[in-house]
């Protein structure tokens, strides 16, 4: 039963909300949402081996579709084949909450990971599309009256695209996050309606600290259930490493629009490479807009992966190869 239209339309070069109004919900279906580079193929990867139980590397873009991605298919064409699944359907988006349509017997999994370590990811990512990406992305911004200017065109130093990310905005009213929509904004909406009780909150951190528990934790939320038998395998199968190893099968698609195809979209999946690469001017107006824009309690969910109101004792991260605390 719908609850509760999307309350907001989000048009960036990559992003049109509006993919999303010929959606026929399935009481069993899953929506992924997340802000671009925490964790959603990751996550993908891991609710598409519970619910299948196979650790087939087949193509996440087919299985689970971006809905909200401008191209390259068609929203009616995208809906046809998303009509014709017969499984359990997965569905992806990198829309902020108000921009989705709400049901109460759809799942929603909302993956989070800390702002720098989004923004140094993100950099990677954007700095890496193609010519052909570019061109294309240029073309959607300029048919679109709502953006009327060509894609930006990225630093190439990640301290330089910080400093632009914290201040400069995509969409009518978020004031950082460009070229996609504001990070603090995104994670705000989510945070609002967290007491869902079809809403899932998994944070990247936990997923690196202990996988095989958030895999549990995820399955009991979709309420699957999985053999003892299979747990170690669908464990080997969400590893960072066995993804990027078969990323080429995972994500055949996206890998086009990337130079360095899966090498470059799965990169290292470590936290904290900006350390001695953000300037302390950036990072200062970091923490003022945690301050400012998010409750205490999310500030410390997203950056520990703590949901916890109680004192938490200091997080390790891995940082080449190094162990440091966080």
């Amino acid at each position: 039963m719908l609850l509760q239209p999307a309350k907001r339309e989000y048009r960036t070069w990559i992003l049109d909300s509006r993919r999303w109004e010929n959606y026929r919900a399935r009481p069993s279906d899953v929506i992924l949402a997340s802000h671009p580079k925490s964790g959603t193929t990751w996550m993908l990867r891991i609710i598409n081996l519970l619910i299948s139980q196979s650790t087939e590397a087949r193509s996440l873009d087919k299985l689970s579709p971006w809905i909200d991605r401008r191209f390259p298919a068609a929203a009616s064409d995208m809906w046809t084949e998303l009509e014709a699944q017969s499984h359990r359907r997965v569905l992806k988006s990198h829309l902020p909450l108000d921009g989705l349509p709400l049901f109460d017997d759809v799942r929603y999994i909302h993956v989070a990971r800390a702002g720098r370590d989004v923004c140094m990811s993100y950099h990677n990512h954007i700095t890496g599309f193609t010519p052909e990406t570019l061109a294309r992305l240029d073309r959607e911004g300029l048919q679109d009256q709502t953006i009327g200017r060509p894609y930006p065109r990225i630093a190439a130093d990640p301290a330089e695209f910080f400093q632009y990310w914290l201040t400069h905005g995509a969409v009518s009213g978020h004031h950082d996050g460009s070229p996609s929509v504001s990070y603090f904004a995104f994670e705000r909406s989510y945070w609002e309606q967290r007491t869902r009780p079809n809403l899932l909150f998994v944070h990247y951190n936990g997923l690196k600290r202990d996988l095989r528990g958030e895999m549990h934790r995820i399955a009991a939320f979709l309420d699957v259930t999985v053999a003892d038998k299979l747990w170690p395998s669908l464990v080997q199968a969400a590893q960072f490493e066995t993804m990027k190893q078969e990323g080429d099968k995972l994500t055949p698609n996206l890998m086009s629009m990337f130079t360095g195809g899966t090498e470059r979209f799965f990169n290292k999946g470590i936290n904290r490479r900006w350390e001695g690469l953000f300037r302390p001017d950036s990072l200062a107006l970091y923490e003022r807009k945690l301050a400012a824009e998010l409750p205490a309690g999310c500030v410390k969910w997203l950056e520990t992966g703590s949901l916890s109101t109680e004192p938490q004792p200091a997080r390790e991260y891995l940082v080449a190869g190094e162990v440091r605390p966080g």
